[in-house]
């Protein structure tokens, strides 16, 4: 008695459901898109000051960048000192725990400092950081 096996449908039998494997990857990719902390650049080079006291900061929320010449820069923009507040309500609004880096040149004006300064501390903005570099 002869016996014939067929080959052909033992190896459609025999696939791999990729279907699971995919949702469980496009799941991962949406927690990490959610979960992640963008930082809003400033937008401009700054030569900050040196400093001895210089420590690194983890860097998240918004830059604010104030250059030698004046410049008011967030978020690649450049702003006027009156436009400051709206700015960073609009960011607050989406990130309640709004934390804000400040990158003022060493040639900046001291008084467009504490004007920025007091405008998020109005604010009650409570993570603030001025960016420095180490003293080599």
């Amino acid at each position: 008695m002869a016996v014939r096996l067929n080959l052909d449908a033992q190896e459609d039998e025999s696939s791999i459901d990729m279907t699971p494997m995919l949702d469980i990857v496009f799941i991962m990719l949406i927690f990490f898109i959610v979960t992640t902390t963008f930082v809003r650049d400033a937008g401009v080079e700054i030569n900050r000051p040196q400093a001895q006291s210089a420590e690194p900061v983890d860097a998240q929320g918004a830059r604010i960048a104030i250059t030698a010449e004046g410049e008011i820069w967030l978020d690649k923009q450049q702003l006027d000192v009156r436009m400051v507040r709206p700015a960073l309500e609009r960011l607050r609004a989406d990130e309640p725990s709004l934390g804000i880096l400040i990158q003022a040149d060493e040639d900046a004006s001291t008084g467009l400092l504490i004007e920025v300064l007091d405008i998020i501390n109005l604010m009650g903005i409570e993570q603030v950081a001025v960016a420095t570099r180490e003293d080599s």
